[in-house]
């Protein structure tokens, strides 16, 4: 399985902390939420990562450049200042030719989300993971469903019909994948194609009925956005049961003797 994670953004609103770091590349629990993403990707089962740039490309290649345990690469997306993520994923598209997982550049998340995600896939030819809470503001990426079937996402539904939230994770099968790249061309070629999110392509997949919901309520995630995320971020990963190689190795002293530190696993 393949992962593609769209990290091309800057993240204005965690200025000055990306003034000229890519939010990405920021570290909550002193690594790299992309370092995150991938590590827990990893124990997933996940064999391919491949993070498409955009602001900061060499920030974010010295990060994949020291990972090991699992293949990862990256695709510049050159156009990155002109467009939203729907553009990203026109420049990915060329890597969504066999099924694959697509995961925000933002989400952070324990390997139980991923695992349960792809456990729970197939169903559909799109799957988007979802979540629940009490209440949804304006910001929340708001869905609408029926028992296991997506009826519609976006930021600005009635809230007659929310019932949970996208936590920006997603996995196509082969054909879905294949029906995600049309609509995403399709969507590229009219007029406001460059500022549209990638959802927005979802969202009106989801009313033909081709795309599932699977509730990763209970399991731990969290989105950074903006300063109080990130601090929220710092809090979370420490509660995480798989950690990267280099957090591991920095605490492994203080680990009870005999306990082996836990990491990415070597394939």
């Amino acid at each position: 399985m393949k992962a593609i994670i769209l990290s091309a953004g800057q993240g204005r609103r965690l200025m000055p902390l990306t003034e000229v770091t890519p939010k990405c590349c920021l570290q909550p629990g002193g690594v790299p939420i992309l370092e995150w993403q991938i590590t827990q990707l990893a124990v997933s089962g996940v064999e391919e990562v491949v993070v498409v740039t955009g602001f900061g490309h060499d920030a974010v290649q010295d990060v994949v450049d020291r990972i090991e345990g699992i293949k990862v690469r990256t695709l510049y997306n050159p156009f990155f200042r002109l467009s939203d993520n729907l553009g990203t994923c026109w420049v990915a598209r060329g890597e969504m030719d066999s099924p694959f997982v697509l995961i925000n550049g933002d989400t952070l998340f324990e390997a139980a989300v991923s695992q349960h995600l792809l456990t729970d896939a197939g169903h559909y030819p799109i799957t988007l993971a979802t979540d629940q809470k009490s209440r949804y503001d304006s910001d929340d990426m708001k869905i609408w469903s029926e028992r296991d079937r997506l009826c519609r996402v976006g930021k600005t539904l009635d809230m007659s019909h929310v019932n949970g939230e996208s936590i920006g994770m997603m996995v196509f099968t082969r054909a879905g994948a294949e029906i995600f790249v049309r609509k995403v061309e399709d969507l590229m070629r009219q007029g406001d194609g460059l500022k549209r999110w990638y959802l927005s392509a979802i969202d009106e997949l989801a009313q033909s009925g081709v795309v599932g919901c699977s509730s990763i309520h209970g399991l731990s995630w969290c989105e950074v956005d903006d300063p109080v995320d990130l601090a929220h971020a710092e809090q979370v990963v420490k509660t995480w049961p798989v950690r990267p190689v280099r957090e591991a190795a920095a605490t492994v002293t203080e680990e009870p003797v005999g306990k082996p530190a836990t990491a990415i696993p070597n394939k």
